[in-house]
């Protein structure tokens, strides 16, 4: 049986090894997931600078009235549409999804459609 702590050990080469093919800059930001059990985050980041340029989670003022259970899919909808929303305000279109080593599956689907809908592009 896989512990917890073994599927996140897992998670993370499955990360690192992405991320040594993508990089976000600063006309193309790279769009990074994390999820815990409970929030999720997302975060763009311009790793040429190292500067994070918008981020947004279920933890935001803007979303916790809406939401009541911060790790659902449809939490997940409503940060992925927050952060494109963010994302566009500042000029970016284009960016590069990271997954953060988890299977497009579930809340990280969500979150990318959701994102998409609102006008990124990946």
């Amino acid at each position: 049986m896989i512990t917890k702590a073994n599927k996140n050990k897992a998670r993370l080469k499955r990360h690192l090894r992405v991320r040594k093919k993508i990089e976000g800059t600063s006309a193309r930001p790279r769009l990074n997931v994390f999820r815990s059990s409970k929030h999720i985050y997302a975060q763009l980041i311009d790793d040429v600078q190292g500067v994070t340029l918008a981020a947004a989670s279920t933890m935001d003022k803007e979303l916790r009235e809406e939401i009541k259970n911060g790790g659902g899919v449809e939490a997940a909808r409503k940060v992925g549409e927050l952060i494109a929303k963010r994302a566009k305000a500042q000029g970016h279109d284009n960016v590069v999804f990271d997954r953060g080593g988890y299977l497009y599956h579930g809340r990280i689907q969500a979150l990318a459609e959701a994102a998409r809908e609102a006008g990124l592009e990946f």
